[in-house]
């Protein structure tokens, strides 16, 4: 997400760079790359003007120091206006009521159905909770199937009932709830092509009804500055609490994520960036505007990895890669850990300088990790810790045992070689990548 608009913003701090002091006419070829950038994106233009206008007032009046160089205050100025637009206070999702109870709104499309799924995945996961799903879109054919395969998927109950009354399939889910001990309902609601005053009246009604701890509208990213309309069409009705941004793993520009809390004051709760149950992200507008200049997360990747191995396995692991002694073996045990991050090339968006490195454009084929997994299972116990005794004639005992070629394992032990300088020099805090 964002790689248009990052790129762009990093060529206008470029313009920057090597200059002796930041003056208002050195700086107007990288004002007019930040505005072309943001207009490009989708950004409201009203949002445009006024954080280029901050931006260009906050660096002309800092003080260029002997500890910073200009690059480094126009960086840290944009970074403060980007998070000042994605909304300074992170207004984290309500878990604590009890029952907690959220309905989830928007229009056909947006895509609430498969948001109700991965919440309700990520609340068990993350919080503990034990949740339940309802069935409240009546209308839409499949509806109610779709969030069934959903619930199948995950192993969550989905409550449903043949009635054409919401109201009375969230009184009696809610009873159904208090008897079986959910205490995490999400509440599925029926879309529309546009606002209506039909749609309108039934979530009114539910509002009215019952003790809701959100109101969260799901809105499609790629629906650019209309969705300003439809986030206020909504809010006027209903008083939502938060939004949540679907399909930010698509191609599209991403601006309306920067208009959402300036121009409504609604908080963005969650970003999906993928089709995979998984894929939701707590929203964290430090974390967003660092992705988008390009200066990674590692506090998401860090929460992504978060479980797949204890804190002394982790120990261990780090003594092995600083005395060089990590081998096959725990590089084969990493890889099936890693597999269960879902795909490898969102994980490496995530690291700092991604873009310039080219990483947010790789495709790995998952084919191409399991003929990994099968080099290194050909080899013996013994080969796996001292890869470096594998010559010509054990290399070809592993290709006929893998169904690989011999070039295929002299590329894994090539790439593994550079891994492990890579990795002793993260853990040894001086990083040289080895590309």
């Amino acid at each position: 997400m964002f790689e248009y608009l990052g790129d762009r913003l990093s060529t206008a701090i470029k313009n920057i760079k090597g200059l002796g002091k930041i003056t208002e006419e050195n700086i107007s070829d990288a004002m007019r790359e930040i505005r072309m950038a943001l207009l490009e994106a989708d950004v409201n233009y009203e949002v445009v003007k006024e954080f280029t206008n901050n931006v260009k007032e906050k660096v002309l009046g800092e003080e260029v120091g002997k500890s910073l160089r200009p690059d480094e205050v126009f960086i840290k100025v944009v970074k403060d206006e980007l998070i000042t637009l994605l909304g300074k206070e992170n207004v984290p999702l309500e878990i604590n009521k009890k029952p907690t109870v959220i309905m989830l709104v928007g229009l056909q499309g947006s895509g609430k159905t498969t948001t109700a799924g991965k919440i309700a995945n990520l609340v068990r996961k993350k919080y503990h909770k034990k949740p339940l799903l309802v069935a409240g879109d009546i209308y839409r054919p499949a509806a109610i199937d779709q969030l069934e395969v959903i619930g199948k998927e995950l192993n969550i109950e989905v409550f449903k009932k043949d009635s054409k009354d919401v109201t009375k399939i969230v009184d009696e889910a809610l009873k159904y709830a208090n008897e079986n001990k959910y205490d995490f309902i999400i509440i599925d609601t029926a879309g529309r092509l546009q606002i209506n005053d039909e749609l309108m009246e039934e979530l009114k009604s539910i509002e009215n009804n019952f003790d809701l701890s959100e109101k969260i509208l799901v809105l499609d990213a790629m629906m650019g500055q209309d969705a300003i309309n439809v986030i206020n069409g909504f809010n006027e009705k209903l008083n939502l609490t938060g939004a949540i941004l679907t399909k930010m793993d698509s191609n599209t520009k991403g601006g309306v994520a920067l208009c959402v809390r300036h121009l409504t004051n609604i908080p963005i709760k969650f970003i999906c960036d993928s089709e995979k149950m998984d894929g939701i992200s707590e929203f964290n507008s430090e974390r967003m505007a660092e992705r988008i200049l390009d200066m990674g997360d590692l506090l998401s990747v860090a929460e992504k990895v978060e479980g797949l191995m204890d804190e002394e396995e982790a120990k261990d692991q780090i003594s092995k890669i600083r005395k060089g002694s990590y081998n096959l073996d725990d590089f084969l045990n990493n890889l099936k850990a890693i597999k269960k991050l879902g795909p490898l090339e969102n994980i490496l968006k995530l690291l700092p300088g991604a873009r310039k490195m080219g990483l947010n454009n790789i495709n790995i084929n998952p084919k191409e990790m399991a003929h990994i997994e099968a080099i290194i299972l050909s080899m013996t116990p013994y080969e796996r810790k001292n890869p470096e005794i594998l010559k010509a004639s054990r290399k070809q005992r592993i290709a006929k045992g893998s169904g690989r070629s011999v070039e295929e394992i002299n590329k894994l032990l090539n790439q593994f070689e550079n891994m492990k300088k890579m990795m002793k020099s993260f853990t040894s805090g001086n990083m040289q990548l080895p590309f």
